[in-house]
Order: C-alpha cells, then sequence, then structure tokens
C-alpha cells in the first residue's frame, strides 16, 4: 500500500511540474498534473505525440518513473483513461501501490564489458531470461533482454541469477529491477536497469576486474 510519505513526494514532484516517462512505444512524457489523496487518483497532461497518448491509454497497467536531481521515482499505476480537468482533457490513474524511490547510479558504470557477460535468470528448472549485460558498475547492472519485459516491474527481486563470462567463472547475484524500457529500434529487446542486492566476495572481483579496466 502506497505510504503517505511516498504519496507527499508525488504531491510535491506535481506541485513543482515534473514530466514523468511511461514505458510505451512511441515514449510517452509529460507533466504530472495532479496527485489527488480523496480520489486516490493521478492526472498526467496529454503528451506532445498522440501517437504515445494512444499507447499508454491501451494499457492495463503503465509502468512509470521520475527522473529528478541524482533520484529515481518509479510505480505501476493502472485504468490509465481520458479525464477532463479544468477545461482540458487529462489522463487518469489509479493510485500506484507502491512507489520505489532511489538514487540513480552513483557507481562508475563500464559500457560493453569485454569480454562479454551473460545474465541469467533463473526458477528451478525454468530460466525466466537469458541477457546480454550492456553496462555494468560495483552498483548494478544494465540488461538487454529479447522479450517483453512488461512482467519485470520496478521493485521485484530476481534472486540467484548468473553472472556468466564465456569459457570462465560464473557467479551467483541476486538483481532488484529499477527500470525497464523497450528499445525502439529493436523489436522485442527490452533495456533493464538493475541493483545488486548483495555481492558475494567472488562476485565483487569479477565487477572490480571489469569496471578497473
Amino acid at each position: 500500500m502506497t505510504t503517505d510519505a511516498e504519496i507527499a513526494v508525488l504531491e510535491a514532484l506535481a506541485a513543482q511540474g515534473e514530466s514523468l516517462e511511461a514505458k510505451t512505444a512511441p515514449p510517452f512524457r509529460a507533466r504530472l498534473r495532479l496527485v489527488d489523496r480523496k480520489s486516490r487518483m493521478l492526472l498526467l497532461d496529454r503528451c506532445a505525440d498522440e501517437a504515445a497518448n494512444t499507447a499508454l491509454l491501451a494499457l492495463p497497467r503503465a509502468k512509470l518513473q521520475i527522473e529528478w536531481g541524482e533520484w529515481r521515482i518509479a510505480f505501476v499505476a493502472g485504468n490509465p483513461a481520458p479525464f477532463p480537468h479544468e477545461g482540458t482533457e487529462a489522463i487518469r490513474l489509479d493510485f500506484p501501490e507502491a512507489v520505489q524511490i532511489g538514487r540513480r547510479r552513483i557507481y562508475p558504470r563500464t559500457p560493453g564489458p569485454q569480454p562479454p557477460l551473460r545474465c541469467v535468470a533463473q526458477i528451478g528448472d525454468a530460466v525466466v531470461f537469458e541477457a546480454e549485460v550492456s553496462d555494468l558498475s560495483m552498483g548494478g547492472v544494465g540488461l538487454e533482454i529479447s522479450f517483453d519485459a512488461d512482467e519485470l516491474e520496478p521493485g521485484e527481486v530476481l534472486t540467484g541469477c548468473r553472472l556468466e563470462r564465456p569459457g570462465g567463472e560464473t557467479v551467483t547475484v541476486d538483481l532488484e529491477v529499477r527500470h525497464t524500457t523497450m528499445d525502439p529500434n529493436r523489436h522485442r529487446v527490452a533495456r533493464v536497469g538493475c541493483r545488486f542486492v548483495h555481492l558475494s566476495p567472488a562476485a565483487m572481483a569479477l565487477i572490480a576486474g571489469y569496471v578497473r579496466a
């Protein structure tokens, strides 16, 4: 359940007229207009790109995020719909169930790690996904996943993921999903940013080697 503190953060962002982004194709970007505690709804301005509005309104639940200074605020809100407000048409969404608030990446990032790394997430004997590591730091990892990443939500923790180096060692890490973005230039490819929940000494040594390189 969304806490009073989380709602207060959204209210402050709306008061400042901050823009948010939704994970749609084409990307939706517009101002957070209103946070209505009484009606438990959010109101967004419509995007300048009408195709992005159509894409957002077609979703049952929208993934949204705001980049605010060094902070990233991410949440999922359901039932987007047109809504008249103060003489213009806005977009209404239900209150999010939770709001993820965290610092943006503060560690030096290594793009295109060499030799390449792969990440494998698995539940039991079933592989959830295999992904290329697009960038790496001591704080987290960027992944390129060839599937529809809509099922991965901010705050979701993926335990026991394997980082595999071809012909080299494999280490196990737990990852917290921070954000997902569909690549507009590559069909069914998602970019997923994750934070390391914990790192074993072996995982720290492997990642540190890439960062130093």
